[in-house]
């Protein structure tokens, strides 16, 4: 198993988030982490890369345990994250922001250009002349550029235009094809469930449901994930 989480319990200050969040991804797996707003995916995903501590439970990955290891060295076992937001270093050309932590591997700045040829088109540009679709893209390429072991998606396609969705849609599937292994947030259902071999829902912190995206019926659908 490339990523074990178990009974993983967070808090923030004195307040409690993750009440026992158990999650599993295997290498080349597509694992969709699932959820209304406000359960606990994002702190998932910040409590497994050292960024908020967990309180209790393990985090392992790659049969090594990460609790309590410091951001910084979790990344550089292998995990790429593409965090909420986009995050993309403004004042960096899109070049300088994939190269900033690039490591050797099969993803190279001209692998990354191949799957997006925006980028480029845009490579001397400064990320915050970007359009939001653009600095997304350069996300994604910057963190494949760290040539990680596991690619975390945390709402990669929010708030995007639908052809920009549709494009970084084909590039996950393509990932997926390739045996990329790689954990994904998303609400969109018709584009998140074609794709993941298995689908994780949290509840008020809690993990409620795990399985194949074919076994989530419709009854489970809206009592996790309606509105």
């Amino acid at each position: 198993m490339l990523l074990e989480i178990e009974g993983l319990e967070t808090f923030y200050g004195a307040s409690q988030a993750l009440f026992g969040v158990d999650l599993h991804v295997a290498s080349g797996e597509v694992v969709a982490l699932m959820g209304r707003n406000g359960m606990g995916k994002t702190t998932t995903i910040s409590s497994m890369i050292g960024m908020v501590r967990a309180r209790k439970g393990s985090v392992r990955f790659d049969g090594r345990s990460i609790s309590l290891l410091p951001s910084h060295k979790i990344a550089r076992l292998g995990i790429g994250l593409v965090p909420e937001g986009r995050r993309c270093f403004p004042n960096l050309t899109v070049r300088e922001n994939m190269i900033a932590a690039a490591r050797s591997g099969r993803w190279d700045l001209d692998a990354v250009v191949a799957l997006f040829p925006r980028l480029g088109e845009r490579i001397g540009q400064y990320a915050n002349s970007l359009s939001g679709g653009e600095q997304q893209m350069l996300a994604i390429g910057r963190a494949l550029m760290t040539n990680p072991k596991l690619l975390v998606l945390d709402e990669a396609t929010e708030g995007l235009a639908p052809v920009i969705r549709h494009d970084i849609w084909h590039v996950i599937r393509t990932l997926k094809n390739e045996g990329q292994s790689i954990l994904v947030v998303d609400k969109t259902l018709s584009e998140l469930l074609p794709v993941a071999d298995r689908a994780v829902i949290l509840e008020k912190g809690t993990t409620v449901w795990n399985g194949p995206p074919t076994n989530l019926t419709l009854d489970v659908q809206d009592r996790y994930l309606g509105v």
